[in-house]
């Protein structure tokens, strides 16, 4: 660079120097900082903090048998290498259960069933299990799609049941239960799942019909697989399927999934009772009573049974059953969504100021779409049909008849 003058060269190479310096004292703290942060962790004020409670509590001889260091839980039937222990230190200790974490005592009863040296701490709870840094270790960072499924998740997405996120997990070893203990936002899910006769128009383990897709595996899915164009708030899985559980139409305007009605509640226990339907990878000896299958109730086997060799077994066969009942051929709706066709002779007559006959061979609005599309029938099927209503419609006119000659 070209001076005029000595004294414009001694000033630039004065600058020049404490430019330099101002570098070099800044990376030096910069270092120092890394190097501070590195040898004195978040994990170690932790278990420092741990001791002067143990300490206070017990005494200065309890607190010296506490392990100090990295911990970590290896469960080698699951491949899994935990450290959430090297912060919930307390799990196993007694008289811990009313502290707040991370220093509370794991409720026994559940310790007792899931021990931690065989199952480990995420397999359950979710979240990083090699990261020894509270943030990264509840799984809240970037790339990483198995979060810690506990409060701070339930506060973020709302969910009244603060336990309910966690039996996503649970359902994985409890898949084919009828019921688990503990699990009430699931044991809620499957219940609304036979009550609303999900598996009309879907598979579920296995067995379903086709109207619907396939939701045995629908936890398998990756977020990038939903559309959110019509998601209302945060994009993420869970909150679609709770949005499409409140209102099918309003994410998907083409669907033929019915709305329900599902409050809240129930619309967040089925969003997290249908993440957790994944391909099994537990071993089978985690699997309560070795059960990897959906196993029908002797009731069920009989209603069905009952029902495809009754003289329903028409509607039946063709998924009109999934909306409709035909109730004088002992024909049962899944989900109770149409009218009762055993009145349907006199019922369309009313609604369409149409016959039967006529409006079957050419029907119009829903059922059009229905006939046309998902349940589409030959003319011989639709004459079939017709004829079979109208002996459906002169039953169920026998059966008003004697209900009200009993009650004379």
């Amino acid at each position: 660079m070209n001076h005029k003058t000595v004294k414009e060269k001694l000033d630039f190479v004065k600058k020049d120097k404490l430019f330099l310096s101002a570098g070099g004292i800044l990376f030096l703290l910069i270092t120092g900082f890394i190097f501070y942060d590195y040898i004195t962790p978040e994990w170690k004020d932790i278990q420092s903090e741990f001791s002067d409670i143990i300490a206070e509590k017990f005494g200065d001889e309890r607190a010296a048998t506490i392990r100090t260091g990295l911990q970590q839980t290896y469960v080698k039937e699951l491949n899994v290498a935990d450290r959430c222990i090297t912060c919930h230190q307390a799990m196993e200790w007694k008289g811990m259960e009313n502290i707040e974490n991370p220093f509370r005592t794991h409720p026994k009863e559940i310790l007792e069933k899931h021990p931690i040296n065989k199952f480990g701490c995420t397999p359950c709870h979710g979240g990083q299990s090699f990261a020894t840094e509270t943030e990264a270790a509840h799984g809240f960072t970037e790339h990483w799609e198995e979060p810690l499924l506990g409060k701070e998740l339930s506060d973020f997405y709302v969910v009244n049941n603060k336990k309910a996120m966690m039996q996503i997990r649970c359902n994985a070893c409890h898949r084919y239960e009828k019921e688990t203990k503990g699990a009430d936002a699931i044991n809620r899910a499957k219940q609304l799942v036979n009550e609303k006769g999900c598996r009309a128009c879907h598979v579920i383990n296995g067995r379903g019909g086709t109207v619907g897709p396939d939701l045995t595996y629908e936890g398998e899915k990756s977020a990038e697989q939903y559309n959110y164009e019509r998601n209302k708030g945060f994009a993420s899985m869970f909150s679609w399927h709770i949005a499409h559980f409140k209102n099918p139409k309003e994410l998907i305007p083409e669907t033929v999934m019915p709305n329900f009605n599902f409050s809240s509640n129930d619309a967040q226990a089925l969003a997290a009772l249908v993440m957790s339907w994944k391909k099994p990878t537990m071993p089978i000896e985690y699997i309560p009573g070795h059960n990897f299958r959906d196993v029908p109730s002797q009731e069920e086997i009989e209603k069905e049974e009952r029902m495809k060799n009754g003289p329903g077994a028409f509607f039946v066969n063709k998924q009109c059953f999934v909306c409709h009942s035909v109730s004088s051929f002992g024909v049962e709706a899944a989900a109770q969504i149409g009218p009762d066709l055993a009145l349907a002779v006199e019922d369309v007559q009313s609604r369409f100021g149409r016959t039967l006959d006529d409006f079957l061979m050419k029907p119009t609005g829903t059922m059009d779409v229905v006939l046309s599309t998902m349940l589409p029938l030959t003319k011989e099927e639709r004459l079939e049909a017709i004829a079979k209503l109208r002996q459906a419609y002169e039953l169920k006119k026998t059966e008003l008849k004697t209900a009200k000659t009993r009650q004379k």
